[in-house]
């Protein structure tokens, strides 16, 4: 089954991702990619990082003793992981094989008061810097800039549907212009920031944007809840889309909700869903 458009056609890769029978996963919040093509699951489950090499081979499991609840996970290019955990407030930064190395918020403590850091954090991006910057998601409509160890800068952003207002804001991504694209899920939009928070510009045209994935050719692409995949310029361009909004079973479209998105070092593409059980997928890019 092919799928996408122009420059952008995929084909779906039936059977890949293959889990040792012990191994079961619940939602899918978030898939991620190394510089190895180590293809990362992150799911809420009793096994909440799964490790799978490029074939779809089981490499291994870990997290079960410190991450509770999957978000979103961003791999850096040294291959520092980042994991955010929504309903424990905080993020987690570790090493491949899950060794904790840094943490961000007072695990199970939201912040005090309104606007404060965290209250259901959603996801995480960094600058040329290498300032963090963090979606602050379902209790506060907020984004978070912090110094590379973790020391709180600003925060900027309100409820509402104006320009540096958020309703649910659901990812966060630093481009290589600068600018921070924040995922206004509920306002069926990406918010465009200088990396002050000032307010550059906004792309509309989606479906309820729940994550952001930029590659090393500067394309973007993006998870709609509704059931649907656009990839784009980072002039806000639609180079190719799919996915109509209905719920399907087939292999290669959308039973649950796309939620987490990224690619490899070869252009392929993985996609996984929440509101259905252990939902991922491989769609091998055709040149």
């Amino acid at each position: 089954m092919q799928v996408g458009g122009g420059d952008f056609v995929y084909e779906f890769e039936e059977g890949w991702g293959c889990l040792p029978e012990e191994i079961s996963l619940g939602w899918v919040a978030a898939v991620a990619v190394d510089s190895l093509d180590r293809v990362y699951v992150y799911s809420r489950s009793d096994n909440p990082v799964v490790v799978f090499d490029r074939e779809g081979n089981f490499l291994c499991s870990w997290g079960q003793d410190l991450l509770q609840d999957a978000h979103g996970i961003y791999i850096e290019a040294d291959d520092t992981i980042w994991c955010v955990e929504r309903e424990t407030h905080c993020v987690r930064k570790v090493t491949t094989d899950g060794m904790l190395l840094m943490t961000i918020g007072t695990p199970n403590q939201e912040g005090e008061r309104e606007g404060e850091p965290f209250r259901l954090p959603t996801d995480i991006g960094f600058d040329a810097e290498g300032h963090i910057y963090v979606s602050d998601g379902y209790g506060n409509a907020r984004v978070h800039k912090f110094s590379p160890t973790g020391e709180l800068i600003y925060s900027w952003g309100e409820p509402g549907s104006g320009p540096g207002q958020f309703d649910l804001p659901h990812c966060v991504r630093v481009d290589r212009r600068g600018r921070v694209l924040v995922a206004d899920r509920a306002n069926n939009r990406i918010q465009i920031f200088d990396t002050s928070g000032n307010y550059v510009e906004e792309w509309g045209d989606l479906n309820h944007p729940d994550t952001i994935h930029i590659d090393a050719d500067d394309i973007v692409y993006v998870a709609e809840m509704d059931q649907r995949i656009s990839i784009l310029s980072l002039d806000g361009e639609l180079l190719a889309r799919w996915g109509d909004g209905v719920r399907r079973e087939a292999p290669g479209q959308f039973h649950g909700c796309p939620h987490g998105i990224w690619t490899d070092s070869r252009g392929d593409l993985y996609v996984s869903e929440v509101q259905t059980d252990g939902r991922f997928q491989k769609f091998v890019r055709r040149t």
